[in-house]
């Protein structure tokens, strides 16, 4: 059955969608819509921490600020409160039973770091793809390397992001990093365990004084 975008009710997930594409509000592509500039994404964030009528949303954006900080200030248990907190939520949107339906959370309580961040999720890096990475805008800002797991271990995340070089983007210019590994249980719904480590690059120019230094000392 066919449906004019411009029709003035909008009742189905269908409809609204391709009302917003017509309109520029969204773009579709391989039977996916996305949010077509960083602009929008602005217009979104501003109004989902805006709007209580969104409910589980509007809560959960109104933390982000407080995520971001508990992140940067490595208090692994506001963190986990926070995310604990999207779980328990009376209106719950997912199952948490695989990566992709839990990365939908992690946008959410990480709203407010787009304003200091590019945010990509499963972004090319390294030898693979990287569940979150945070491109920070200001070069003093540390960059964060987040990688989930299901029923597995965080262990195993930090380890994936070791192996498969997904800090490779930093590595060149010296920046600081964040590697959060995070493990969820599918069966409890719960934060099983973080691991978070924090990494120092330095610029080839730096370790070439540096050791430089140190063979014209042996010398």
């Amino acid at each position: 059955e066919e449906y004019a975008a411009t029709a003035q009710q909008l009742d189905t997930k269908e409809e609204i969608y391709s009302a917003m594409v017509v309109y520029g509000l969204l773009t579709y592509d391989n039977g996916c819509v996305f949010i077509p500039n960083k602009e929008l994404q602005g217009s979104y964030a501003s109004m989902m921490k805006k709007e209580k009528s969104l409910g589980y949303i509007y809560r959960l954006a109104n933390i982000s600020n407080k995520m971001l900080q508990a992140t940067l200030n490595k208090d692994t248990d506001t963190m986990a409160e926070i995310l604990q907190y999207a779980h328990n939520t009376e209106t719950p949107i997912l199952s948490y039973n695989n990566e992709v339906e839990l990365s939908a959370i992690v946008n959410l309580v990480y709203l407010s770091a787009r304003d200091f961040y590019r945010i990509e999720r499963e972004d090319k890096a390294g030898k693979g793809f990287v569940d979150f990475i945070f491109y920070p805008v200001r070069y003093e800002d540390k960059g964060i390397i987040l990688e989930l797991k299901v029923d597995q271990t965080p262990e195993e995340a930090i380890k994936q992001i070791n192996e498969k070089h997904y800090a490779l983007p930093f590595e060149a210019d010296g920046r600081r990093l964040f590697k959060i590994g995070v493990n969820f249980s599918s069966e409890t719904r719960n934060i099983e365990k973080w691991i978070m480590e924090e990494h120092q690059f330095y610029p080839p120019s730096v370790l070439y004084i540096f050791f430089g230094k140190v063979l014209n000392f042996c010398c």
